[in-house]
């Protein structure tokens, strides 16, 4: 990087400290001001929240990586802005109505405090060794390649660009909780998005233009059946993303990610009312149309360079990256650098402070209800830490297998989704879904899952004519998690059939239809045209490229 990338990064950074100092002087030690940025956030904090915090290494590394390796398969779940206004239109009102802080006590006044626990400790775990041990590892990976520093003082430079990323980012969590989290979105976005703009610019007129692109990728069959790296809906004999699987599968994912996961529903949570909730959430889905065209498609057009040798890409994990590197002129690699920095940055504040938020509220305050504020401010601070030194140690595990666990965390996610999904789904959608059907669909849905999982880990060796790896390999891993959220959804509704009814007054307001007539007054005033038409746009973009891309 040239003396100007310096300048345009050290802005940048002096741009988030400034806006850390601001946060903390901010403070209230209470724990809604600490988990919730005192549920008095603004649309424009909540929908660069949420996008911000989803953008992470699965897009610097895995998204553009697949773009350079298979196309626009991966684009259905980028195309996921529709299921974030299902989250706005209808949930917001649940969330609000409830006044929960996370997504297991949600569960715990729907269902009971076992399905609370058990949804805590899945998510608490899945955090820790999946999201933040493979973004540590990303950011290692990445910031290595783009600045082409092998060591430091004979340190290998992954150790302290991930190390570095852990702590700096650990620091400012712990110390501004929510808020910090918020509006360093604020700043992360806007840079997160040019930077990533220039790439997606200057790549293409490198390239010849988009026909160029297109042209190249065209000509690439992906599998047997003739389909090509632009296609985006693929044979149902397609190995990996068949349409039979990848309609109703990424869906079945979306919904669990974007409705259900405490990582992004903390920060609807924080809205100010049900309007700013909602608008942000609106935002947010119009935000999340972009990673298709400045992560992925960038991914396809590295490709078509390496093609034409333009481009030296060894592979295609280290798409993104290495048109950072090869590409960009001076001054645009250190805003590029600064929005990697951003994407890294807010996505392990989010899961930091949302992974605190769930052991503070989740199991310290539920064993400890009278507690006072500033001891549950405390408490999320250390809990923060710890998170923060798991990270740590977890590095040199990393090191050493995190190619395999990358490879693996969509397998992860689509295993922990289909359970969870059915229950939180039938949870609102019936009254008639009881407290033991809860439990044991969380339950039922994370052993089935997990069985998948270990066999995809161990099993490799087992002949195809075996019987476990009929049942639980030669599916396709979209298949078999339609038909684990299709198992739990029928057991829950057998065991609600056979075990006593829920009483309505007790879940009043958590299910659809409960609400009353002053709830639905409060939250018809909360939303005007401006909102539909928004949304409306989101929906015909959506539409549109999915015509363009057939």
């Amino acid at each position: 990087m040239g003396t100007l990338d310096w300048i345009v990064l050290a802005l940048f950074c002096v741009g988030l400290v400034g806006i850390i100092i601001w946060v903390v002087r901010q403070q209230k030690e209470t724990s809604t001001d600490y988990f919730l940025a005192g549920r008095d956030a603004t649309w424009l904090a909540i929908g660069a929240s949420i996008f911000a915090s989803n953008i992470g290494s699965e897009h610097l590394v895995g998204l553009a990586g697949a773009g350079a390796s298979s196309g626009m398969a991966m684009a259905h779940w980028e195309m996921h802005g529709w299921i974030i206004l299902i989250l706005g239109w209808f949930f917001v009102p649940f969330y609000a109505r409830s006044g929960v802080f996370t997504m297991p006590e949600f569960l715990e006044k729907r269902y009971n405090s076992s399905a609370r626990s058990f949804l805590s400790i899945i998510s608490l775990v899945s955090y820790v060794l999946t999201k933040v041990a493979v973004t540590v590892y990303a950011g290692g990976v990445v910031f290595k390649e783009v600045f082409g520093i092998e060591s430091i003082f004979g340190i290998d430079f992954f150790w302290i660009s991930a190390v570095g990323l852990v702590i700096l980012t650990g620091i400012y969590t712990t110390l501004g909780g929510m808020r910090a989290v918020l509006y360093t979105s604020v700043l992360q976005t806007p840079v997160l998005l040019i930077g990533s703009l220039a790439v997606l610019v200057i790549g293409l007129i490198k390239l010849g233009g988009w026909s160029e692109m297109m042209e190249i990728c065209r000509a690439v069959p992906v599998n047997e059946a003739g389909d090509t790296m632009t296609n985006l809906m693929r044979s149902p004999s397609d190995p990996e993303y068949p349409w039979t699987g990848v309609i109703l599968g990424s869906a079945i994912i979306g919904f669990w990610y974007w409705c259900t996961d405490q990582f992004i529903v903390q920060r609807v949570l924080s809205g100010r009312n049900q309007k700013e909730s909602r608008r942000g959430a609106i935002l947010g889905a119009t935000f999340k149309l972009s990673p298709v065209f400045i992560f992925l498609i960038p991914g396809m057009i590295a490709y078509a360079l390496n093609q034409k040798g333009l481009l030296t890409l060894t592979d295609s994990d280290a798409a993104f990256p290495a048109m950072v590197k090869e590409l960009l002129p001076i001054g645009f690699t250190g805003l590029v650098v600064g929005g990697i920095l951003a994407a890294l940055m807010s996505s392990l504040a989010s899961l930091y402070n949302s992974s605190a938020t769930l052991f503070t509220v989740d199991f310290y305050k539920k064993y400890k209800p009278d507690a006072p504020e500033k001891e549950l401010v405390r408490v999320g601070r250390i809990a923060t830490v710890a998170v923060v030194i798991l990270g740590i140690l977890w590095i040199p595990v990393m090191k050493g297998i995190g190619k395999v666990l990358y490879a693996y965390l969509q397998d992860v996610q689509s295993m922990l989704a289909p359970g969870i999904a059915a229950v939180f789904l039938l949870g609102v959608i019936s009254k008639r879904i009881t407290s033991k059907a809860g439990l044991y669909g969380l339950v039922s849905g994370f052993i089935l899952g997990m069985t998948r999982l270990a066999f995809v880990v161990f099993g490799k060796n087992l002949g195809e004519g075996n019987f476990f790896y009929k049942i639980f390999l030669a599916p396709n891993w979209l298949h078999y998690e339609i038909v684990i959220f299709f198992i739990v959804i029928i057991l829950m509704i057998v065991t609600s059939m056979v075990t006593p009814k829920p009483d309505p007054a007790a879940i009043r307001g958590l299910y659809f239809g409960s609400a009353t007539a002053e709830e639905k007054a409060i939250t018809r005033a909360s939303w005007n045209n401006w909102d539909l038409f928004f949304s409306g746009i989101v929906i015909v973009v959506i539409i549109a490229f999915y015509i363009y891309f057939w």
